[in-house]
């Protein structure tokens, strides 16, 4: 069976874990500029080629020869659109870095421990509200990150889904 390598993308790099430990490590991008509101993969799109290689250079220095052999384990903001979560995975495939792309958002991660709770995430964009019912998001409302109430947050929280408003 391939081995799973565990990744993390946070709002300003990626955090891979190391081989020999359950510490993580940062992935930068060199010459990948911040933009407000903007996350930093957006930049990878003008620089494809050369953060494939980079990225696929990182992975083989950490991992050694059978890199290729793994899947790439990925937790994504909860904010990850559907067409960012496509150029994700596209990335790291493209990137002779892995075999194969398995991804999920931070509030399908939270717990393994409930089948049915409700996430609050916070990103260089948004506020995320979701309802995850066994391992799936079910539903989910974003807030602007500049102009958010915490009152409404909480009371839509309670009405987010049908199955909250009658349990």
């Amino acid at each position: 069976m391939p081995k799973a390598i565990p990744m993390i993308i946070t709002n300003e790099d990626i955090l891979v874990k190391r081989k020999e430990s359950d510490e993580f490590i940062a992935f930068k991008m060199p010459g990948i500029e911040e933009s407000c509101n903007i996350p930093f993969y957006h930049q990878f799109a003008q620089k494809i080629s050369e953060c494939q290689y980079y990225f696929k250079l990182f992975i083989k220095k950490e991992y050694g020869k059978k890199y290729s052999k793994s899947i790439l384990a990925i937790i994504t903001p909860d904010d990850t659109s559907a067409l960012e979560s496509i150029f994700i995975n596209e990335f790291f495939l493209n990137s002779g870095a892995c075999k194969a792309v398995a991804q999920m958002t931070m509030g399908q991660a939270i717990s393994k421990n409930h089948s049915k709770y409700i996430s609050i995430s916070k990103s260089q964009r948004n506020i995320t509200l979701q309802y995850i019912n066994n391992n799936e998001v079910r539903a989910k409302k974003y807030y602007d990150f500049n102009s958010y109430d915490l009152k409404t947050i909480a009371e839509d929280a309670k009405s987010l889904h049908i199955d909250i408003e009658y349990e």
